[in-house]
Order: structure tokens, then C-alpha cells, then sequence
């Protein structure tokens, strides 16, 4: 008696299998790509929070060496739109006054966090209070004018 022997032999894969790893396959690098995405927009608002937290920093450090006429530096607050970048950010040569100081924060809040960025500024009794408001319209398509706030608090 022969031994059973099967006409069919399996060798390689069948056409099915193959269209089923590459949809898997698809699938995979199609979240990769989504999850890649989200990256960049999480990566940009944490750039725009950092650079806030610094400017605000900044400029209470400023209040700090010069605490005498730290009251002065209320008038640093300003709102979106009303700083002219091109004429306003000009740099000026020898001795720099504080007007100068606050007109050149006000600047670099600007050139980090876009046109719309605005800064309020309070000095009650040494309690100093600096608020940066830009805005982060990348998360919410429904409300393209949402704008986010960092603020901080200390005393002087």
C-alpha cells in the first residue's frame, strides 16, 4: 500500500494572506503617521508655553533689579495687535532707559508667539502678576479665536 499523498502542496503564501499583512501593514503606519502629527502640534504649543514662561521670568527679573521703579513696569501690558513689530522693535545704541526695556519685551513676546500674542502686567504693593496671552489655534477647529494663557504670580 502507498502511503497518502496530498495532490495540493502548500508552498509560499496564498494571495489572501498577503492583502491581509499589507492592510495591517497599512493600518500601522497610517496611525504612526497620525500619532507623528499630533506630535508637531504638541511639540509647537509647548514651544509657545516655554517661551512665554521665559519672557514672563525675564521681565520679573527685570522688576526685581530694579525694584525702586518696578511700578513702572505696569505699563509693559499690552494688547494683541497694537505692537508694530517693524517699527516699534528697532534696537537703539548706548544707554538703554526703561521704556526702552519694556518696548523691547513687548517685542520679543510678539516675534515669539505670533500677532496675537498680548501681555497684562500688575504691581500691587510688591505683588507682581504678569499674564501672556497668545493664541493656539492648531486644537480647535470649531473656535479658530481660543487663545491660551500663561500667568505668573510673585512677590517682588
Amino acid at each position: 500500500m502507498k502511503p497518502f499523498r496530498s495532490s495540493r502542496r502548500q508552498s509560499g503564501f496564498s494571495l489572501l494572506e498577503v492583502l491581509i499583512a499589507i492592510l495591517v501593514l497599512s493600518f500601522g503606519l497610517l496611525g504612526f503617521a497620525l500619532m507623528q502629527t499630533m506630535n508637531v502640534r504638541f511639540v509647537q504649543s509647548s514651544n509657545y508655553r516655554t517661551q512665554a514662561t521665559n519672557l514672563a521670568y525675564d521681565l520679573i527679573e527685570q522688576m526685581r533689579s530694579n525694584r525702586y521703579q518696578a511700578n513702572w513696569y505696569s505699563s509693559a501690558s499690552f494688547d494683541p495687535g497694537s505692537v508694530d513689530v517693524a517699527t516699534a522693535c528697532s534696537p537703539d545704541a548706548g544707554a538703554v532707559s526703561l521704556a526702552q526695556k519694556v518696548t523691547l519685551w513687548q517685542c520679543q513676546v510678539v516675534k515669539a508667539l505670533g500677532e496675537d500674542a498680548g501681555a497684562e502686567v500688575t504691581i500691587n504693593d510688591g505683588a507682581v502678576s504678569v499674564a501672556i496671552t497668545w493664541g493656539d489655534q492648531r486644537w480647535d477647529p470649531q473656535n479658530p479665536d481660543q487663545t491660551t494663557t500663561f500667568g505668573l504670580e510673585t512677590q517682588l
